[in-house]
């Protein structure tokens, strides 16, 4: 299997550099292996989890619950695990919707005020 480093990683997942090595230090994403140089590398499997993780941030997970969340999605989880994970995803996307919303609505207000 193929290896890329943290720069191609960075472009195919949308997350920084500092992003990706913070993932590393902190343990939900290492790389699977370093080159001679030290250089992190990367397989297609460290890519997926990388953005398992882009897809649970943004919904107020803890560090421990998006471990526990990779462990689910990486087929080790219990299906009890992930209906209470489900739950609180959706609760998070909901919420997430409705600062959207209220973003529109500025976005709107604002473009009728510059049109005058």
């Amino acid at each position: 299997m193929g290896t890329m480093q943290i720069g191609e990683v960075a472009e195919r997942t949308g997350l920084s550099l500092r992003t990706i090595r913070h993932y590393d230090q902190v343990g939900l994403a290492p790389p699977s292996g370093r080159s001679q140089g030290g250089f992190r590398l990367y397989t297609e499997v460290d890519v997926e989890r990388l953005n398992h993780v882009r897809r649970i941030t943004p919904l107020g997970f803890s560090l421990e619950e998006t471990a526990e969340i990779l462990t689910i999605l990486e087929a080790d989880g219990s299906g009890e695990a992930a209906e209470a994970y489900l739950e609180r995803a959706q609760a998070g996307r909901a919420k997430l919707a409705r600062k959207l919303r209220q973003a529109d609505e500025l976005i709107e207000a604002l473009q009728e005020r510059a049109r005058g």
